[in-house]
């Protein structure tokens, strides 16, 4: 009896485990839209808010809402003296809660990537976002990524509306 016992006590610990690291991984829009748009009703800070008052801690080239172990994050990338960090924003005071430097390999090859299709673009981020979100009435930007489209500079912002996603691309040349 005492080893069913063990056997359960150990079972149940490890799908509480993997319950617990399901939930601590971060969330993107296309997986969970409808958990997005309920956490996104506390956010008073809209992208390109984010992206602006990040601006302090270098160049944004790319921001996200996610959720975060559990938790709205608005998560800006920036650029400065070729140096790459992860600015966390608060989504309710826009006020910056944190800002480190990348290290991890694929969020530094990520934002490498950002960086080159930065360098040649013409119009800010922040200004793609609010363009984007002036011609979808009703949905709010939760992302921005820039790319390198037939070598021109793009950006590829997802919207979303309830739980309705909508990619939009805007020109940055």
């Amino acid at each position: 009896m005492k080893a069913y016992t063990m056997r359960k006590a150990l079972a149940v610990a490890v799908a509480a485990t993997g319950i617990l690291a399901v939930v601590a991984l971060p969330s993107r829009a296309e997986d969970n839209p409808g958990a997005l748009a309920k956490a996104l009703s506390e956010a008073s800070v809209s992208l390109d808010q984010g992206l602006k008052a990040s601006a302090r801690e270098g160049k944004p080239i790319s921001g996200k809402y996610e959720i975060e172990e559990g938790a709205l994050q608005l998560s800006v990338y920036t650029m400065k003296g070729g140096q790459f960090s992860e600015v966390i924003v608060d989504h309710k005071s826009g006020s910056i809660k944190k800002a480190e430097k990348i290290t991890d390999s694929d969020d530094l090859k990520n934002a490498q990537e950002q960086s080159q299709a930065m360098a040649d673009a013409k119009v800010s981020l922040e200004k793609a976002v609010d363009d984007a979100v002036k011609a979808n009435s009703g949905y709010r930007a939760v992302s921005v990524t820039p790319a390198l489209e037939a070598g021109k500079p793009v950006a590829n912002i997802m919207l979303i509306k309830g739980e309705e996603i909508k990619k939009v691309t805007e020109k940055l040349d």
